[in-house]
């Protein structure tokens, strides 16, 4: 049976690391590609986070490249960015950092234009950080997002509460603009993990503890990577205080849906859009369940989910052998 081809777009925090060991691992798929995309940090530190999550899991030979170093209009919400860490794995000192000499010489956004032609109709694109590379790509190539087989995107919210501003998502008021480009211009299938659905299938403090207590090198990059982030703290934070405490894989959930569709129990198909003017909600998702916006195209919002399929894809992910 043919792989499933994936290509990964990522600001490669520490939920973006946990999301491509996932796909790493995950036999039935082949990862293309990963393009990078400012967000967690800054680009230079998303491409060598990138080589190195790809060291980790003995796959060098995947190619890595640098996209957008800023959003769209060159504007982002003004507080720390400091959920993963300065460096957004966690500020763990890499001991066999080689700089990002790796890096392809081709630009992010020409490299998801060339491969997804050279595949066309087979290639899932999963979108774990702003959208901005995918932005420019479809204004550099208007017929993109015709040419893949589907999206998986984890950003937006459904419930108008937001994890970096009132209520906003991160992926999402990082770059307003770019997100309400894909989520307008976008025709291929396209399906989203939202942030409070993520927190709303979150998985208990004593997975995680196991989780990263298996033997192997894997396990061990993602206890020192997670042992000092804010987000991993069991002390009470604002996301407790909505959501409860809990382990939240962000953007494995969407990585998820896209090596195996069959974790999605139920969706809800939506006209969706991005606020870009208000003032408390600039960034958040918009959701059209009346057709008052009269589009045509719409979304897979999931609501329900396999959790027993999910842990087994987390496991997977760091088990010694990728």
């Amino acid at each position: 049976m043919a792989k499933k081809l994936l290509l990964v777009d990522a600001d490669c925090g520490v939920d973006d690391a946990q999301a491509l060991m996932m796909a790493l691992a995950a036999p039935q798929v082949q990862v293309l590609g990963v393009t990078c995309c400012f967000g967690n940090a800054p680009i230079e530190n998303v491409c060598r986070n990138t080589l190195r999550v790809l060291r980790v899991c003995n796959r060098t030979e995947i190619p890595v490249f640098r996209g957008a170093a800023s959003s769209l209009v060159g504007t982002r919400a003004s507080l720390p960015i400091d959920h993963f860490g300065t460096d957004g794995l966690g500020d763990a000192p890499d001991e066999t950092d080689s700089g990002t000499e790796c890096v392809q010489k081709e630009h992010a956004v020409s490299a998801l234009i060339r491969i997804v032609c050279e595949h066309e109709g087979q290639v899932s694109l999963v979108a774990v950080g702003p959208l901005t590379n995918l932005a420019l790509a479809v204004r550099m190539d208007p017929t993109f997002p015709q040419k893949l087989k589907d999206l998986y995107i984890m950003g937006g919210n459904m419930e108008g509460k937001g994890n970096r501003t009132v209520c906003g998502e991160f992926n999402f008021v990082m770059d307003p603009e770019a997100a309400h480009v894909v989520l307008n211009e976008f025709s291929c299938p396209m399906y989203i993990a939202t942030w409070d659905f993520t927190c709303r299938n979150k998985l208990p403090w004593e997975f995680f503890d196991e989780w990263v207590s298996q033997d192997g090198d894997k396990a061990a990059f993602m206890k020192r990577i997670t042992s000092k982030c804010r987000a991993y703290s069991r002390a009470t934070s604002r996301k407790d205080v909505l959501f409860g405490a809990g382990f939240v894989s962000y953007d494995s959930y969407a990585m998820a849906a896209a090596i195996d569709s069959s974790v999605m129990s139920r969706n809800i198909e939506c006209s969706v859009s991005v606020e870009l003017r208000g003032e408390l909600t600039r960034g958040m998702m918009i959701l059209d369940p009346s057709h008052t916006l009269n589009k045509k195209h719409k979304a897979f919002l999931t609501k329900e989910w396999d959790m027993n399929k999910f842990t087994q894809l987390l496991k997977a992910a760091l088990e010694q052998s990728c």
